[in-house]
């Protein structure tokens, strides 16, 4: 069994946010100052998110993701990590984190199981990192890569958010890091969800232009992968690196989308630029039994769209941030 939506496409991958709350406060999501955050008891205990992972591994759910916010900022994330696979141990989790804590955890995590994360890093310039994120830890970040590889984790994925006239320069010293280290790093077009609302199409660093500037290390080739994968995968044809590009911007994947959200806070999103949300949360904590919450979890699928018309002049930007909705 599998949810389909109204155009054909079968869903099978859970985001799940299990916190809104962020230590950096990056300008593409985040205000500087003035953040308000969820309060404890407002959001999913792990005992809610199994749950919900149980019932959608019942509903042929196979792909799983933790995020935030930071998901590390979490306690006891590993026993969360430890009851999800005791539900399907051949369940394929990764896990997005900031990696400054990755050195405390990421040895408890790869312990319950996990093996593959993914590490944000938007420069390996310290001052352009402090620039985008407003926190000087970009010593700790690159020590929670090194503490990723040294417990074991593959692949370990670098995130790097791409925008005009910041990311250009990065994008060969990335590629001959990629080349050098075996990460595999994934330029992300800069996105519509920022807290001040003030993103341009302008400002997007486009996957035309990410992928020159990669090539200028080598010459890339296509890795085929599962049309529903966020991420166009390259590798050098020398065998050395692998990079790619998410281009939700200007390549939109809406068609082959097998994606819904969790929040934080228990809310169901068809897409990441939903302006509609769906509470689970009310089900979970007033009684419903597991059929019925699969079948509003049906119900609920067939609502999304065919895609997020960014660039269109009928987009609506969601109200939330994107650390708030769950990467």
């Amino acid at each position: 069994m599998s949810l389909m939506d109204n155009y054909g496409r079968a869903h099978d991958d859970l985001r799940i946010s299990v916190t809104d709350r962020c230590n950096f406060r990056c300008f593409y999501c985040m205000p500087e100052e003035g953040m308000t955050f969820l309060p404890h008891d407002e959001i999913l205990t792990y005992e809610e998110i199994v749950r919900v992972v149980r019932l959608t591994t019942e509903l042929g759910f196979t792909s799983y993701h933790l995020t935030g916010g930071e998901p590390l900022l979490r306690r006891d994330l590993d026993e969360l990590v430890r009851q999800m696979f005791e539900i399907n141990p051949k369940m394929d989790l990764a896990l997005t984190t900031n990696g400054v804590y990755l050195p405390e955890m990421a040895k408890r995590l790869y312990g319950a199981g996990l093996r593959r994360v993914n590490i944000s890093l938007d420069s390996l310039d310290e001052n352009k990192f402090l620039l985008m994120t407003r926190r000087n830890v970009f010593k700790q970040v690159m020590a929670g890569i090194e503490a990723a590889a040294e417990a074991g984790f593959s692949p370990i994925k670098i995130n790097a958010v791409a925008l005009k006239n910041l990311t250009e320069e990065e994008l060969p010293r990335f590629a001959r890091w990629s080349r050098e280290t075996g990460y595999a790093v994934r330029f992300i077009e800069y996105m519509p969800l920022d807290a001040d609302q003030s993103w341009q199409r302008e400002k997007v660093l486009t996957a035309e232009e990410i992928l020159e500037g990669l090539s200028s290390e080598g010459e890339l080739e296509l890795v085929n992968g599962h049309p529903s994968d966020p991420a166009t995968r390259y590798r050098y044809k020398d065998g050395k690196g692998e990079v790619g590009v998410i281009a939700s911007v200007t390549r939109p994947f809406c068609e082959t989308c097998n994606r819904i959200r969790l929040t934080a806070e228990g809310e169901i999103r068809t897409c990441l630029f939903s302006t509609v949300e769906h509470n689970i949360k009310t089900l979970l904590r007033g009684g419903a039994t597991d059929e019925a919450i699969k079948k509003w979890l049906a119900d609920v699928v067939r609502t999304k769209t065919p895609g997020h018309l960014i660039g269109q002049k009928e987009f609506v930007q969601p109200d939330r941030t994107m650390s708030a909705i769950g990467g």
